[in-house]
């Protein structure tokens, strides 16, 4: 399938987890693919395993989040999914972890859009997908400043609807429950499969299930959809 010939698509945090699969799922849909993270070397291992361009970047640093629009000038559709989700329980957080995370989950996703989202509204389409979380509307402890943090994204996936809309630019969120990815092992650890088997479903997704969400809020299909979350949580969100 080559749903997304002639597309340009931007996936950040792509280099393992939800990211690496979505950019294997968008580049099997035709679609030349960019992904970032900020390990060089895995970065290369990634590109070469699925055929994409690789540019390190560190969202959490400004002056790489310009560099990084600078390179990968116009773009077609961007997958804010780069994150850091420490775990820490509010009176045992500390302010630089929580600076960091505010950085990389808000700061560097909200102005690589704004760096990036000129030519969308120039050419009259784009389509926008940033990953949130389960824990951006239900409450986890030790999750406070992740899950702030995805909040405030989910607020801006409608704000940016509403101000990019008009000119053919859909912005929507994808909003993951546990995900059995590396990143989240390490961090949560057995958290992460306990969270997992309080779902309906009863058990954490697998990254590729997470990336299906993603690539259909890329695609076409969702031609008339904008400013909403796709719960893709396992029944998180009715439970």
């Amino acid at each position: 399938m080559t749903e997304l010939a002639g597309l340009t698509a931007l996936v950040t945090g792509g280099t393992a987890g939800i990211g690496f699969e979505t950019a294997r799922l968008l580049a099997a849909e035709g679609a030349t693919v960019i992904i970032t993270g900020r390990s060089a070397d895995r970065g290369a291992a990634a590109a070469a395993e699925l055929g994409v361009r690789f540019i390190a970047a560190d969202l959490a640093d400004l002056k790489s989040v310009k560099s990084l629009a600078r390179q990968c000038g116009d773009v077609d559709i961007v997958v804010n999914n780069a994150a850091s989700f420490p775990g820490a329980l509010t009176v045992e957080q500390d302010v630089a972890t929580f600076e960091s995370t505010f950085d990389t989950n808000v700061r560097g996703a909200y102005f690589l859009v704004a760096a990036l989202v000129p030519g969308m509204l120039r050419r009259g389409r784009g389509r926008i997908v940033n990953v949130t979380s389960m824990v951006a509307f239900k409450g986890v402890p030790g999750a406070s400043s992740y899950s702030a943090s995805k909040a405030a994204l989910e607020s801006l996936t409608r704000t940016w609807a509403t101000e990019f809309g008009p000119q053919g630019v859909r912005v929507n969120s994808v909003a993951p429950g546990p995900t059995a990815t590396p990143g989240v092992a390490a961090e949560w650890g057995d958290t992460n499969d306990e969270l997992g088997r309080t779902l309906p479903l009863g058990r954490t997704a697998q990254p590729a299930e997470i990336a299906q969400a993603v690539l259909f809020l890329a695609s076409r299909r969702s031609s008339f959809i904008t400013g909403s979350t796709l719960h893709a949580d396992g029944g998180g969100a009715a439970a």
